[in-house]
């Protein structure tokens, strides 16, 4: 496959602040591309359709698995998230560099498809700091975290399969290790913009 742009796959536990970590990444490269992942969760309050996910149905997206569709999918927390393997090749052979937000099992896929990835996982400081993030969010039963924090040890494991880690201690710390590696692999050096002396 011609493949111009580069593939850049993040994956984390959840609640190790992946999410507010990709909005500085994206913020500070304007030419990077978030691939929007397909789920058939319900909608979170303030999320979009088409911006933060695309919303199908299970038969849709079991549809898709059947027409092979997906460059990766995986069933978590009992609902299924999958990346379209034609909005992947289309970004790429147009030049686009693209970030993948996607759990351990959908890396693991790309990883195992042959297509060239630049491949970072981050880290929560401890599972203790991890238990704490999420019951902060005051969204989840404490069953559901449970699940996520066992869920979390068995992605940690396997942190030896990426490129990268990154340690989400200090925010400011992490997001800048982050950046860094993104200027490196895209092959530029980001210049702050110019001060505006009229």
């Amino acid at each position: 496959m011609e493949q111009n742009g580069r593939l850049f796959v993040i994956s984390a536990p959840s609640g190790a602040g992946k999410t507010t970590l990709i909005k500085q990444v994206m913020a500070r490269f304007p030419g990077l591309s978030y691939s929007v992942s397909h789920t058939t969760r319900p909608l979170r309050p303030g999320e979009i359709h088409g911006r933060d996910y695309f919303f199908v149905s299970r038969e849709v997206f079991r549809q898709m698995i059947d027409a092979q569709a997906w460059l990766e999918w995986a069933q978590v927390h009992a609902n299924f998230y999958g990346t379209s393997r034609g909005f992947v090749r289309e970004q790429l052979a147009a030049g686009k560099h693209l970030l993948l937000d996607i759990d351990v099992q959908g890396a693991r896929q790309i990883m195992d498809s042959g297509l060239d990835s630049v491949t970072v996982f981050i880290m929560p400081p401890s599972l203790d700091v991890l238990r704490q993030r999420l019951q902060s969010r005051g969204t989840e039963s404490a069953d559901t975290i449970d699940l996520r924090l066992a869920n979390a040890k068995e992605e940690i494991a396997l942190t030896h399969l990426y490129q990268y880690v990154v340690v989400n201690d200090d925010l400011e710390t992490a997001a800048g290790q982050l950046c860094a590696i993104f200027e490196k692999e895209m092959g530029q050096v980001h210049e702050p913009p110019e001060a505006d002396n009229g």
